[in-house]
């Protein structure tokens, strides 16, 4: 009975979710309702709902969670000053001489501000609104052009420093100590926000790289495609303020990121820097007026509260989820597949992926991860390698036809002259390099560990 309540606890969250409920609220509701109704049918215990205001409070004191409003208000500040839209004008006029050089552009300033913002939805649509006018002025390939504005709208995945691990360190943290109890070591390790960050930086550069050179070879090999600009176009170029545009949000980057991996602020002080420092960018660019500082408090508080009740809404429904034995029946099913952690991990990939297309990153996160983090980790699976083969997966289900977030966020800002196939068909190699880099993560783990071992030996 109790296994019985446990998937009907999943299926159904998944049919209030398709009915266009808030994910926070239907996580919480339909819980509760599922904890009623075992109550009364005896299979399950009111006593894991008392665990419930300490699950709270644990929220409310987590001090790494502390960093998530304070890394939001970077995000939507760097998104009002403007920056990215002077920064991507200026690439562009110093590269319109090359094919592909705007696309190269686009690819460049995406994942400058992606590890700034984190957020998805606010980087796609950002890019494009800024880029994609231009870029289809100028004779660039509708789906080149919405493929290119999407890949690189999606780098916040993996790039740090980015909230969204911010958020996955802290319950791959979790986890991580649940899976060692597990395995008989009552003296559990952790592992930190830094460590994941250093182990997302080369599999998220790696990533940048090969996105520059299929550009660079898909111009070179079929420029008219993506056409060079004219030498008279947009006046000429200064490198002095391309190198002062470029200079900010790299200096921005650098503290934050720097300052965290070598330990000399936590994250939450990180993001307290960058935090002021995308205030002082703002300023410089002439953008931080008191009306543009309250959207941003008003934006930030909005996120940060969305946030926050998910995960409230997630402690709960995990509480009741294993009040009925549902963690257990996981467990045992994933330990007793043929082909051990392999095939575990290959099916929770696939089904991340696929949950993908319906849940965002945060309830995957709060929700999934606890749920199969543990039984991956006891089965001798690397808690850094594992979070960033989650965030790359997520990354490539964000992208992918015909559900993907980040082809109906472009959607929105589209002229209705691009059609949504030329959107699908854009994404597709950019889809496929993903998968690449996921196969080489998947062979050769060392891409994700190495760094970590070298900044934080022992």
């Amino acid at each position: 009975m109790a296994g019985l309540m446990a998937l009907g606890l999943f299926a159904g969250i998944g049919v209030a979710l398709m009915a266009g409920f808030p994910v926070a609220f239907t996580l919480a509701g339909v819980a509760l309702l599922f904890a009623g109704i075992g109550i009364l049918t005896g299979s399950f215990d009111p006593v894991f709902l008392e665990a419930f205001p300490n699950r709270i409070y644990g929220i409310m004191t987590n001090e790494t969670l502390i960093a998530v409003p304070v890394f939001v208000f970077m995000g939507v500040m760097l998104e009002r000053s403007k920056l990215a839209d002077q920064l991507l004008q200026s690439l562009a006029q110093l590269m319109r001489g090359t094919p592909g050089g705007l696309g190269l552009a686009v690819i460049v300033v995406g994942a400058m501000m992606a590890a700034s913002t984190g957020i998805v939805g606010a980087t796609v649509v950002t890019m494009g609104l800024i880029s994609l006018p231009t870029m289809l002025r100028r004779g660039y390939d509708p789906a080149i052009s919405t493929g290119t504005i999407c890949a690189a709208g999606t780098l916040g995945q993996i790039i740090p420093p980015s909230i969204v691990l911010v958020m996955l360190a802290d319950v791959l943290s979790n986890a991580y100590q649940q899976a060692q109890l597990r395995m008989g070591s009552y003296s559990p390790e952790t592992i930190s926000v830094g460590e994941l960050f250093a182990g997302a930086l080369l599999p998220g550069l790696l990533l940048v790289a090969i996105y520059l050179v299929y550009l660079f070879v898909l111009a070179r090999a079929r420029p008219a495609l993506m056409p060079a600009g004219s030498d008279e176009e947009d006046g000429p170029v200064s490198i002095g303020r391309l190198l002062l545009l470029i200079s900010g949000p790299l200096l921005l980057i650098v503290a934050v990121l720097g300052s965290i991996l070598k330990g000399i602020a936590t994250p939450t002080e990180a993001a307290a820097v960058g935090a002021v420092g995308a205030m002082l960018l703002a300023a410089i660019g002439g953008h931080l007026t008191w009306a543009t500082l309250r959207d941003v408090v008003y934006r930030t508080t909005r996120i940060t509260a969305m946030v926050f009740m998910i995960l409230i809404g997630a402690s709960l429904f995990s509480l009741v989820f294993r009040g009925f034995g549902g963690d257990h029946m996981i467990g045992d099913f994933l330990t007793s597949l043929p082909g051990g952690a392999f095939t575990a991990m290959v099916l929770v990939m696939g089904v991340m992926f696929l949950l993908g297309f319906v849940l965002d990153f945060i309830e995957i996160t709060f929700v999934v991860v606890p749920i199969v983090g543990p039984v991956l980790m006891a089965m001798g699976l690397d808690p850094l390698w594992l979070g960033v083969m989650i965030a790359l997966n997520l990354q490539t289900s964000f992208l992918t036809p015909p559900f993907g977030f980040s082809l109906f966020y472009l959607r929105g800002v589209c002229p209705e002259s691009v059609k949504t196939s030329e959107i699908y068909r854009g994404v597709i190699p950019f889809i496929g390099i993903q998968l690449l880099v996921l196969i080489a993560l998947a062979l050769w783990p060392p891409l994700v560990i190495w760094l970590p071992g070298v900044i934080y030996p022992g």
